[in-house]
């Protein structure tokens, strides 16, 4: 099969034949001998973008990419196997607090995630700030974590989904990255290859979002439920609001402790009611409840009596991982320089621009511009006056942990722009926009 002729098929609007979708990520998983070159293949990916693709062709591309890869068959370890994936917001680590709740209940969590990228933090970053937490596990450590703690919290290995490796590397450099159905394939390829059954899909909407508007959104998630269920896969997904930092802590230990807080029932309540609302949503599709009742007050009982904190303490110990940080937080990284952002007036918090406080973490040295940079692990952002509450001139709004007065000096500006106060505070704004199931 000649690429040009498969490339002409989408510039021209067609449809492409499944032989045709194989012949591309069989060329995109091992391109040497395959007939195609790079070239080709960013060509189809513009054309893809342009053009778009159907329901049953993005449903196709994703059971491919996960095909030509290595497929985890988890069914001899007992119990429903479901993940939760994020597409990324500010100071969102809901992660490390339903992951642990969810299998407090009873749910496999095999969770593959990923690293942070621009403004928006990652989980493996969040993780690897506990001394010796390896996200690195081989499958037969991976089949041991959850066989013993009923959660394992990994990065994608190399045989999973290559095809996904080069295309979303080519989609970063020729400006195809925002396709519903590329996103949608590169999404679920990888949870495809993880052996689960159940997926509860978080889609941010907002200015810290990857996805600005609610209709792209709602798009996003439209594709997933649709090409996941197409999958074999029962699919919810939530779109919920990503204008203001979730939580107070943006920064990778900062937001292990956060985390921690949380499960220990100190957290915030827009991350405690969002991690609970997901993580019950997960134990829904585990074992078929009609409705989310009985799951949540399941979650909420994990919760109140620390078992999902319990959870976490086995989690980071099966992995490596240095458990005593869950009682003392002095042994996760941090620096010895904080600096705070006061307002100059009086009134209340009318807006925290979600981007620019992510883009200044980045910028301390908490995030990366590039995948190959390292990241500092210590250095953040608490956000003391969250959305709503009353601030004095005498009051900070952020506190900045950091290493660099270089870099503080850049950051500064944003996080001087990043909040708005008012004479009156804010209506009051759902954090869960819309859901779909």
């Amino acid at each position: 099969m000649r690429p040009g002729d498969v490339i002409q098929t989408k510039r021209d609007g067609g449809t492409l034949s499944p032989e045709q979708i194989d012949a591309f990520v069989s060329a995109a998983a091992r391109l040497e001998g395959s007939g195609w070159e790079k070239y080709h293949l960013t060509a189809l990916l513009m054309a893809i973008y342009l053009n778009d693709m159907t329901p049953g062709e993005a449903a196709h591309l994703t059971r491919a990419m996960a095909d030509s890869g290595k497929r985890l068959d988890l069914s001899d370890i007992e119990g429903p196997k479901v993940d939760k994936h994020s597409t990324g917001g500010v100071g969102d680590k809901t992660s490390l607090i339903l992951g642990p709740l969810a299998a407090a209940c009873g749910v496999i969590v095999p969770m593959m995630s990923g690293r942070g990228l621009g403004h928006s933090g990652g989980t493996l970053d969040k993780l690897e700030s506990i001394p010796g937490f390896n996200v690195h596990l081989s499958e037969t450590e991976f089949r041991a974590a959850l066989k013993n703690v009923g959660l394992g919290m990994i990065g994608q290995t190399a045989d999973v989904a290559p095809a996904d490796k080069t295309l979303y590397a080519l989609r970063d450099v020729t400006a195809t990255v925002e396709s519903i159905p590329l996103i949608t394939a590169s999404i679920l390829s990888k949870k495809l290859s993880e052996g689960i059954s159940g997926l509860v899909m978080d889609v941010k909407s907002g200015r810290g979002a990857f996805m600005k508007t609610r209709a792209r959104a709602r798009a996003l998630a439209d594709s997933i439920v649709k090409v996941g269920t197409a999958n074999g896969l029962k699919v919810s997904a939530f779109i919920t609001a990503m204008d203001a930092p979730l939580g107070r802590f943006v920064g990778n230990a900062l937001e292990v402790v956060e985390s921690i807080e949380t499960l220990k029932g100190n957290g915030p309540k827009d991350l405690t009611e969002l991690s609970v609302k997901l993580a019950a949503r997960m134990v829904r599709i585990a074992f078929g409840a009609p409705d989310d009742t009985k799951p949540e007050a399941l979650v909420r009982e994990a919760l109140a009596t620390g078992t999902g904190l319990d959870v976490f303490r086995k989690c980071i110990e099966q992995q490596g991982g240095d458990p005593r940080v869950i009682d003392d937080y002095s042994r996760l990284p941090s620096t010895d320089a904080t600096v705070h952002v006061n307002t100059a007036r009086t009134g209340y918090i009318t807006a925290i621009d979600a981007e620019k406080v992510g883009i200044a973490a980045r910028v301390l040295g908490g995030g990366r511009s590039r995948a190959e940079d390292a990241i500092d692990p210590a250095v953040g952002i608490i956000v003391r006056a969250k959305l709503g509450e009353r601030v004095t001139s005498r009051d900070a709004v952020f506190d900045v942990h950091y290493r660099d007065d270089a870099k503080l000096a850049l950051s500064l500006p944003l996080l001087a722009e990043a909040f708005q106060v008012g004479d009156a505070p804010p209506a009051d704004e759902p954090l869960i926009l819309e859901e779909l199931a």
